[in-house]
């Protein structure tokens, strides 16, 4: 087998597998907004159970579920039927994932799962199998077939099972609410996610340190406030008022404008009018996006009145001299 013709099979698994998704999106209709709504009224958890491949897979999705605000374990169903349904309350539901929906394992878990009479949710290719009849609600996530060769190895069917889980729990978090502030309560670790997760008023710059120079000046003293304070910009006006901004990029700009000819402009000359604002009950992570967005390092802090309270650097965002940033 040459080259082309590997890469020609690698290209044909993806497609496949492409073309079971695009079908899973036209089974998903009002089964899949009971799920969502019967998930998202629960005062208990979520057991995703299943076995081989799928089991992996309802590991993954209770994995996604719990690091976006569902409460969401994963049972084996042996061990479920050696003791482990202990772990059910009656306010939890199950969801139970088969591809083919006659799994031995899983049905033998039905009886005392349905016992316990806690809502069923299967996640099947199979809708006209023992596990969709005895569920309370069936998710179809049936594919034409699978990305092996052979049309046998589970490929093609867990992808679609977890595109239809990791759904659920998306759908789930825009449902429930679930935020910024929520997410860092269960997402500590990691330096650069908890320096997102602060308030803008907690990381700003303030005071004195703030690079500021009335419109008047001239630009010798503009270059000389934006060389102190080590920021590159300086802010245009007064406190609390903002008329613009001058940064480094417009340094060059005028040079490049006026070269040797720059004697007797002031900062109002050379500023940027409306410099952007950002609230300071923001998060860093929304400054972040904001800059990105816009392509520039550092904005306005603005308070209740949209007075200048401070501003914010790129830096300062990523954490200054925590993450390896020099300290000016």
């Amino acid at each position: 087998m040459n080259t082309n013709e590997i890469i020609e099979l690698g290209k044909e698994a993806v497609r496949t597998e492409i073309e079971g998704l695009e079908g899973i999106i036209g089974q998903m209709g009002e089964s899949f907004a009971r799920a969502v709504t019967t998930i998202a009224d629960l005062k208990g958890k979520v057991i995703l159970t299943g076995v081989g491949k799928s089991g992996i897979i309802a590991r993954k999705i209770a994995a996604t579920m719990v690091s976006i605000g569902t409460p969401a374990v994963f049972m084996h169903p042996v061990d479920g039927l050696h003791g482990d349904l202990g772990t059910i309350m009656p306010a939890d539901a199950a969801v139970v994932l088969s591809n083919s929906g006659t799994t031995r394992e899983i049905l033998n878990l039905l009886p005392p799962l349905k016992s316990l009479s806690i809502p069923i949710i299967a996640i099947t290719g199979n809708p006209d199998s023992p596990l969709a009849g005895q569920s309370d609600i069936c998710l179809s996530c049936s594919v034409e077939r699978e990305a092996c060769n052979l049309n046998l190895a589970p490929t093609a069917s867990t992808t679609a099972q977890l595109a239809l889980g990791d759904a659920l729990a998306v759908v789930l978090s825009h449902v429930k609410g679930f935020d910024r502030a929520a997410f860092k309560m269960i997402h500590p670790a990691g330096e650069l996610g908890k320096q997102l997760m602060f308030k803008i008023i907690q990381i700003m710059i303030t005071g004195d340190r703030v690079p500021l120079v009335e419109p008047s000046r001239p630009l010798p003293e503009v270059v000389v406030e934006m060389t102190d304070k080590a920021l590159g910009f300086t802010l245009v006006g007064s406190i609390p008022k903002v008329e613009g901004i001058v940064t480094d990029g417009d340094l060059r700009r005028v040079i490049l404008k006026w070269g040797d000819n720059t004697k007797g402009l002031t900062a109002r000359d050379i500023m940027s009018k409306n410099p952007k604002r950002i609230s300071s009950d923001k998060l860093a992570l929304d400054a972040l996006e904001m800059m990105e967005k816009h392509q520039i390092t550092s904005l306005i802090v603005s308070g209740d009145k949209e007075e200048l309270i401070g501003v914010v650097h790129l830096h300062d965002l990523l954490g200054r001299g925590k993450l390896g940033l020099r300290q000016e």
